[in-house]
């Protein structure tokens, strides 16, 4: 069961953590990954802390956000547009990057345990967010990632898919909430902590700790 959950947060890990946008070489990037790592800052946020003042003032803002976006879980055909959502978000992000692949959204997809979600505003897709579980009994609600593109970005509807992501988390009892963010990524981090995150931990994540090995599927 350790190997399985650790395949499948190698494979989920690949998808968020990987090659660094800036005028440095794939060698050099490389470099990085086999000495010093890329570093993120995790962050959490209790369900306790989650009070109804808290809560009433997101909905709020969810309400009143001019985007009015809608939500959906994604379905299996909703994999082209996830991919094209990553592609735009992360490309102008400050947080490591690159294209994904179908095939490997689709790995994603298909584990039970994880779901995504997706913003629709103005009659496209807009915003999606990876949702995962960790701990004995799934009692932490993991934020594997989440992509606005450019056109929506600081219009709140980061706001409207977070409040998505803990209606979703609510549903299944969670004890806490939890996300990592790349240290660079100032604009990420600092919403995080707007909505009530704190940082807890950091770590710096190296090659082993990246899905790279296709004779595993």
């Amino acid at each position: 069961m350790k190997s399985r959950l650790n395949f499948k947060k190698s494979q989920i890990r690949s998808f968020f953590l990987a090659l660094e946008k800036n005028d440095r070489t794939e060698r050099e990037i490389e470099n990085d990954l086999l000495t010093t790592g890329l570093e993120y800052i995790q962050m959490k946020l209790p369900v306790s802390n989650i009070t109804l003042e808290v809560e009433e003032k997101l909905k709020k803002k969810v309400e009143h956000n001019i985007l009015q976006a809608k939500i959906r879980e994604a379905k299996l055909e909703d994999l082209d547009s996830i991919m094209y959502l990553y592609n735009r978000s992360w490309l102008v992000s400050s947080t490591p990057f690159r294209p994904i692949k179908k095939e490997t959204l689709k790995i994603i997809y298909e584990y039970p345990e994880t779901k995504i979600l997706i913003a629709k505003a103005y009659g496209s897709d807009a915003a999606f967010v990876i949702l995962d579980y960790e701990g004995p009994n799934n009692e932490y609600g993991i934020i594997v990632g989440l992509g606005v593109i450019p056109r929506f970005q600081r219009k709140g509807l980061g706001t409207v898919i977070g409040m998505a992501t803990w209606n979703h988390f609510k549903k299944k009892g969670v004890k806490e909430l939890r996300c990592e963010v790349f240290k660079d990524n100032k604009v990420s981090y600092n919403f995080i902590k707007s909505i009530g995150f704190v940082e807890f931990a950091r770590k710096t994540y190296k090659s082993e700790d990246f899905y790279t090995d296709s004779k595993n599927d």
